[in-house]
């Protein structure tokens, strides 16, 4: 089969036609004409269409006639996925891959080596469309599903829309460790669907990892806002759309719609971040770079942990890692990361010297769907006058009546302590989309610290 020969004729239809237009309206009275139209530029064949092309003709002859008539050629080659993104030496392709019901079928008349020989061709072909080296791991992505046996069993739904097809197709090696309903606290990327190259060893994620399962492990880094980052992929998430919040936190105290937010450098050197759910340092690096005294985080996936040291370091970072029941005194690291629960962490905060811990001015609470469970924590953190990022899946018609509910529910946990203080969402910003009509959003609280008064509540 020749691969290029549908993909080649367009360039030999191209025509020098001129096209009329009205007299102009210059004083000459000489009628005018455009000049010849330009040729449209090609568009790249997308590299893994191509590479399927090729991969067909090895097949052997009349394979594709016996497995029947429901494989098309058309629901081979026209459906590939037309996107991908490269971490060097990964590629990853977006959920839902290789999921037309001609791959389903076809998938029990290729052998193993067969199938090698596919993803071998598409690494091949963007390997040679992106230029960023040999790229050697291939791997389709998948939602961080909510519970830890969300993709153990799936429906007849799942089946028919082809969001179970690629798992059949690669032969894959299901996880055998995920045997209840239990939430997925550590957002192990479980679904995801690893196609060429070693990964890592397959580790249950109820047991700690060791120094040598890191060593073993594969690691892939980005650099997003000038700022490096680092995980492995198989056993922690990274959310590429995160990258405009990153970046508005770096601009946050630039803006000059929010008096509360004008911060010269000198006062941003004095104050400190809190993180409680500090990931592989998505947000924790931007507040670092913001040029903040030093950030604190919590987080209870030691691979997360593990990732945003090598990325701290990376950056030329000094960070420090605390283990669950470790003591711990501020020395002179830029970021501190607790491997904990991040209820646990006022009575961390309460431990130390107050002159020593400054002023805490802003709290990331990023878990997602909801970040409601960690409102209080948030609030005791606080010692100045200062911020509440509060990210939360919301339904766009749904983010007014949101913002009521963490205004009231905030409001209610100060009263309870005897505090008082003023709640106000200065902004509402809208990341990325979750589902249809369903937002990933971040809530923007200023709290105005008070007096505690023992017994009165909020007026």
């Amino acid at each position: 089969m020749n691969s290029s020969s549908s993909l080649s004729t367009a360039s030999h239809s191209r025509d020098q036609r001129t096209i009329a237009v009205p007299p102009s309206a210059s004083s000459s009275g000489v009628e005018k004409y455009s000049q010849p139209q330009r040729p449209q530029k090609l568009k790249p064949a997308n590299p893994i269409e191509t590479a399927i092309k090729s991969w067909l003709s090895t097949l052997p002859e009349g394979l594709l006639d016996c497995v029947g008539s429901a494989i098309t050629i058309g629901g081979l080659v026209l459906t590939p996925p037309k996107r991908w993104v490269v971490y060097p030496p990964l590629v990853l392709l977006p959920a839902g891959s290789f999921g037309h019901e001609s791959w389903y079928i076809l998938q029990d008349s290729i052998s193993t080596e067969q199938r090698e020989d596919l993803w071998v061709k598409i690494l091949q072909a963007i390997t040679h469309r992106e230029g960023k080296g040999i790229l050697t791991h291939l791997a389709i992505n998948s939602g961080i599903p909510l519970h830890k046996n969300d993709n153990l069993e799936p429906s007849a739904d799942s089946k028919q829309n082809g969001s179970t097809i690629e798992n059949e197709l690669q032969d894959p090696k299901p996880d055998n460790h995920r045997k209840s309903n239990e939430e997925n606290i550590l957002r192990t990327p479980s679904g995801l669907i690893m196609l060429r190259g070693d990964f890592g060893p397959d580790l249950s994620p109820d047991f700690p990892p060791t120094e040598h399962d890191f060593k073993d492990a594969f690691w892939v880094s980005t650099k997003q806002n000038g700022i490096t980052q680092i995980w492995a992929p198989r056993y922690t998430m990274f959310s590429r759309g995160n990258v405009k919040e990153k970046a508005r936190l770096l601009n946050f105290h630039s803006s000059h719609d929010f008096q509360s937010r004008k911060r010269s450098k000198r006062e941003l050197a004095n104050d400190v971040a809190v993180d409680l759910y500090a990931g592989i340092g998505y947000f924790v690096f931007s507040y670092v770079k913001l040029g903040m005294r030093r950030v604190l985080g919590w987080e209870l996936n030691p691979w997360s942990v593990e990732g945003l040291r090598r990325g701290a370091e990376a950056n030329g970072w000094r960070v420090k890692i605390v283990k669950h029941g470790e003591e711990w005194d501020l020395g002179e690291e830029d970021v501190t990361i607790f491997e904990d629960d991040n209820q646990k962490a006022i009575e961390r905060l309460k431990r130390l010297d107050k002159g020593k811990l400054v002023q805490i001015r802003h709290i990331n609470c990023g878990l997602l769907p909801s970040s409601e469970g960690s409102y209080k924590t948030a609030l005791d953190s606080l010692t100045e006058n200062g911020w509440i990022h509060i990210h939360e899946n919301v339904g766009v018609e749904c983010v007014e009546r949101k913002k009521e509910e963490i205004q009231d529910k905030l409001r209610q946990d100060i009263e309870q302590t005897g505090k008082v203080a003023q709640v106000q969402i200065e902004h509402v910003e809208f990341v990325k989309t979750f589902a249809p009509g369903v937002w990933h959003c971040v809530f923007d609280v200023y709290i105005t610290m008070g007096q505690s008064i023992e017994g009165k509540t909020l007026s």
